[in-house]
């Protein structure tokens, strides 16, 4: 079967491209719905990237974060016309102590290889998770940055010490907005405060204890463990911030991706004992744990639809290009493709 690829070939500039999808293989085929940018595509597309990244990578498919129905599967795991969630980390081995989103070796798509802006994705069926019947697909579309949020909550509460009276997040866009908002589901019973920069983004944050401009922390505040969800040039301030407000031996989840090197207090870090750690992507566990979240707790897919900015329809390189445009002026939250045939 000839399958249409969309890749980008240069800063703001799509290409179409023409290949063959296996139909009697092993993967399953399934046909992308619903398409979510993230940051990092846009980075590509704007081409912010450095310049020997950006010619080492293109042309490419961008997307990682997208849902679709199943075609076939040779399997038999999936019927077709079943909505599912793609996940993008392709894992070509096993570790013992390693999962499979920090193994060099696992390829991700819409970074070191195609990503799910294609008219269809050949996929392994592993790679897939059953979506619940009826939620809302524009919601589900971002899945993936949820499972990440999920995968650090997770790993939280692997390292962290039992004491958490108090957990805090620094950041007020979409990754702090998801990230508070399973961390209140998972643990219910701890206070939970938020500290961003924007009054109007954080006034959005109703499932939270407690919001804090990150100019106005009083002096006596203090939370036992922190997230730290800000990245790029914010990412000192919040850093240095959480290292002056967390508790002695608190964990600090780093999920802010930079650019550049970011200095840090590490004299604070010893006096405190603190731990800090870092998680970035997920895989497979961490995706059914998330839609498992989403069948346990309907109201979590209504607070992520509120974070939703814009609505695309796709038919074309020149909507595709449009719906990128309108993701560069959006202040706050996903903007989303829908793909029709």
């Amino acid at each position: 079967m000839i399958n249409t690829v969309y890749r980008l070939a240069a800063a703001r500039r799509f290409e179409i491209a023409f290949e063959d999808i296996e139909l009697f293989g092993e993967n399953a085929v399934v046909r992308p719905t619903n398409l979510s940018i993230c940051n990092a595509d846009m980075r590509y597309y704007l081409g912010t990237r450095d310049a020997k990244v950006m010619a080492e990578k293109l042309p490419m498919a961008l997307i990682h974060e997208g849902v679709g129905e199943v075609v076939s599967d040779p399997s038999g795991k999936f019927q077709p016309g079943e909505k599912v969630v793609m996940v993008p980390n392709m894992a070509v081995e096993t570790n013992e102590f390693i999962a499979e989103n920090y193994l060099r070796s696992s390829k991700f798509c819409g970074s070191s290889m195609d990503g799910f802006l294609q008219e269809y994705v050949s996929i392994s069926p592993e790679r897939l998770v059953r979506l619940p019947q009826g939620i809302d697909m524009n919601v589900a579309a971002f899945t993936e940055i949820v499972s990440v949020s999920v995968h650090a909550i997770s790993r939280f509460d692997k390292i962290a010490h039992a004491c958490r009276r108090r957990i805090g997040v620094w950041g007020d866009g979409n990754l702090g907005y998801i990230t508070s908002l399973f961390i209140k589901k998972m643990f219910p019973e701890t206070t939970l405060y938020v500290f961003g920069t924007s009054a109007e983004k954080l006034s959005d944050f109703t499932f939270a204890d407690e919001t804090v401009l990150v100019n106005e922390i009083p002096e006596e505040m203090w939370v036992d463990h922190a997230f730290e969800c800000v990245g790029g040039n914010g990412s000192p301030v919040a850093i240095e911030q959480i290292i002056a407000t967390v508790k002695p031996e608190a964990a600090v989840s780093i999920l802010g991706v930079s650019e550049y090197p970011v200095p840090i207090n590490t004299r604070m870090i010893l006096e405190k004992g603190l731990r800090f750690f870092g998680s970035s992507r997920s895989g497979v566990k961490d995706f059914e744990k998330t839609v498992e979240m989403y069948e346990k707790y309907p109201e979590i897919t209504d607070y992520l639809g509120n974070i939703i900015s814009s609505v695309n329809t796709v038919r074309s390189i020149a909507d595709i290009k449009a719906a990128f445009e309108k993701d560069t002026q959006k202040a706050f939250g996903k903007t989303i493709m829908v793909w029709e045939e």
